[in-house]
């Protein structure tokens, strides 16, 4: 972010736990952490008030959880969403699904570390998105493994959906082999960069096949991507 202070709120009905993301994201130069919550309620009301460049929520809270407090700040329907960070203990597949439905750029486990904490801060405040590997990989596993084909085959489930506001489970155009290899790595958390040397192509190349992708699934964004990847995902696996 060079020069450019993130301010963050952290909500989290553990007092310990919110000292403790505190200080890992104090120690870093270009992140000031400038209130807590314990809760959704306070969560919503503190954003509101404050409009911190990220918040950082767990989900299981009294009250008003985390994914509730989510769609508050960060839902398609808010006007002027503040990008928002899942952080937890649990790593339900349906929280995962839940929290980026609800409106969030990044989940994170609270093992993650301070290097991720700080990197899923930053890409949140940057309009990109970071989703922890060990978080989603068994949601990716199916839709990885799928062998190409003419366009995803709507099942009916719920579970089969495109990005919010899509408003179809399928793309525009079918996906090629190396798009859906894309869309995997980008749903996985990767950067560009990773993308481009997992796969052995250029860095050029991985921008161009997400542009495609995100013209075919109509989705704004990466985490809009991992949104229908975690649904094909599912779909396929049921």
């Amino acid at each position: 972010m060079g020069d450019v202070t993130v301010r963050v709120l952290i909500a989290d009905d553990q007092e310990l736990v919110r000292a403790g993301l505190r200080v890992l994201l104090d120690t870093q130069p270009d992140i000031e952490v400038v209130a807590e919550a314990a809760d959704g309620a306070e969560a919503i009301a503190l954003a509101r008030r404050l409009r911190p460049d990220v918040c950082l929520l767990d989900i299981r809270m009294p009250g008003t959880d985390g994914l509730e407090a989510t769609r508050a700040i960060a839902g398609p329907d808010v006007a002027e969403p503040i990008p928002v960070v899942v952080i937890t203990t649990f790593d339900l597949d349906e929280y995962v699904y839940a929290a980026l439905r609800a409106g969030a750029r990044g989940f994170l486990l609270k093992d993650a570390g301070p290097a991720m904490l700080a990197e899923a801060v930053h890409a949140a405040a940057r309009g990109d998105a970071l989703i922890a590997p060990n978080v989603t990989v068994r949601l990716l596993e199916a839709f990885a493994g799928a062998e190409p084909a003419s366009g995803p085959k709507s099942t009916g489930s719920a579970g089969v959906i495109g990005p919010p506001g899509s408003g179809s489970a399928r793309p525009v155009e079918p996906l090629t082999a190396r798009e859906r290899e894309v869309l995997a790595a980008v749903a996985r958390g990767l950067g560009n960069t990773e993308v481009a040397g997992e796969l052995h192509i250029s860095l050029s190349t991985v921008k161009t096949h997400i542009a495609s992708l995100m013209t075919k699934l109509g989705a704004r964004n990466r985490v809009e991507l991992a949104i229908w990847a975690i649904g094909e995902g599912r779909g396929r696996r049921d």
